[in-house]
């Protein structure tokens, strides 16, 4: 069997902590491991290869966290467009007869033996050539997640998000299930049903796929990706096929799809408070509270509270999902935040922002041994590097030379150079930008080692 493991997504309900370039599937919350490594571990048990479907900006935080991982590929998508597609293209690539289980990279399943348990009945209902679905056994009235309808394993319909009391309507009537995103099948069966029942996203995926670059890494041209209609996998095809079986799982499963969520699986205090060493919590309980400065807390009950290097968000429980509208309002103000941290993860290393001026910017790069940045050049700006520590390698134009801890150089506007560790601890350097524009977009990549546009 194997894991198509989507790692897509930005994860914006849990802004601050989840960027589009660092999305909660990354974020290391439990016990200094992130959901996809937790994914990886829990599916390598039962699965002999796992297919990791990803956005280009995305694979490099992948590999760094799955180094001990055997038996893995990857299919790089330019731009998103739902799951219909992710998956598709990842089956278009595999066996016909191959059974794969599909689950996303930032969900936290619990009961490892439940769990299990589930996905053998749902790999039987699969050899019979049917599409299967994992129906989560609702604990409570939840409005955020979808819905199945269901007679035994028998699926009867499949519902929209729900109000309150239409939710609560569900769990008094004891057959329906929360959607949890998870299937099962085999690769043929799934492809047959979406040209069946979604031919527009089944040949504008064979045709991207087909035309795909597929030395070691499967990469889908822009081009190609933007011709296929955006649409899930439960529109495009679950909710249309008569193959259709649902698994009850009762396997200790959250989305974290908000803070809310993530409150309930966090450990917590005697006074209710998220275990956290730099809070100092005076009558104040039940709080969700993350923050690596201190945070002293006052007569609070029932807060969120979240602080990052730049960005604060405070809110009362049972209001989270609401995170969401200030991520648009952000975007809508072209603020980076939704984006990016003040420290960014790039496949050579991290780079992060001390101070970010009109005129100037200062930086604290980290280049991984033997890594190196792209060949590039800047139209506005220059660049000052000061060695911390390490050996830098500094290529300007034709000339390559050694720059050292406490020695420095500066590359001119335009001028074509590059950084690079050639040696076996990290490199750190301080960089001094100089110019009216020091976005990160003023940067033209003359040669890369990751392949990157």
């Amino acid at each position: 069997m194997i894991n198509i493991i989507l790692c897509g997504g930005s994860g914006t309900r849990l802004w601050p902590i989840s960027r589009t370039l660092m999305p909660k599937q990354f974020v290391k919350l439990f016990n200094d491991q992130s959901l996809f490594q937790l994914t990886l571990k829990r599916n390598s048990l039962f699965c002999n290869q796992q297919y990791i479907v990803s956005n280009a900006e995305q694979y490099f935080l992948a590999v760094d966290q799955m180094e001990h991982t055997k038996n893995a590929s990857f299919l790089l998508e330019p731009l998103g467009r739902n799951t219909a597609p992710a998956i598709a293209l990842a089956c278009f690539n595999i066996d016909p007869n191959e059974i794969v289980l599909v689950t996303p990279s930032d969900h936290l399943i619990k009961d490892q033996t439940a769990y299990e348990n589930a996905v053998t009945q749902a790999k039987i209902e699969a050899e019979k050539n049917n599409l299967v679905t994992f129906g989560i056994t609702p604990s409570y009235a939840e409005t955020g997640y979808g819905y199945i309808e269901a007679d035994g394993t028998n699926v009867l319909s499949f519902k929209e998000k729900p109000d309150t009391t239409t939710a609560e309507t569900y769990i008094k009537a004891g057959n329906y299930y929360w959607n949890s995103g998870m299937f099962c099948f085999k690769a043929g069966v799934f492809l047959k049903e979406l040209e069946k029942h979604s031919p527009n996203i089944y040949n504008t995926a064979l045709n991207a796929y087909e035309h795909a670059n597929k030395e070691n890494i499967i990469r889908i041209s822009h081009d190609d990706m933007a011709q296929i209609p955006e649409d899930s996998i439960d529109y495009a095809v679950m909710e249309q096929s008569n193959r259709v079986k649902v698994i009850p799982s009762n396997i200790a499963w959250s989305d974290l799809g908000s803070f809310d969520a993530l409150y309930d699986e966090l450990p917590k205090d005697d006074q209710g408070n998220t275990t956290n060493k730099n809070l100092i919590a005076v009558n104040s309980k039940n709080n969700l509270i993350i923050s690596d400065k201190m945070v002293a807390a006052v007569d609070l009950e029932d807060m969120i509270i979240v602080h990052t290097d730049d960005a604060l968000l405070i809110s009362k429980k049972g209001s989270s999902q609401k995170v969401k509208q200030v991520v648009q309002k952000l975007k809508e103000k072209g603020s980076s935040l939704p984006q990016i941290h003040i420290t960014a993860h790039r496949p050579w290393g991290t780079y992060t922002i001390l101070e970010d001026t009109p005129g100037y910017k200062i930086k604290r790069i980290v280049v991984k041994p033997k890594k190196r940045l792209s060949l590039q050049k800047h139209f506005h700006r220059s660049e000052h590097w000061i060695v911390v520590s390490g050996t830098a390698m500094v290529t300007v134009g034709e000339k390559s030379f050694l720059v050292r801890p406490n020695e420095s150089t500066y590359i001119k506007m335009g001028e074509i150079h590059r950084l690079e560790n050639p040696g076996k601890i990290n490199l750190v350097l301080i960089e001094a930008q100089v110019g009216e524009y020091t976005g990160e977009d003023d940067i033209v990549r003359i040669d890369d080692d990751f392949k990157r546009s």
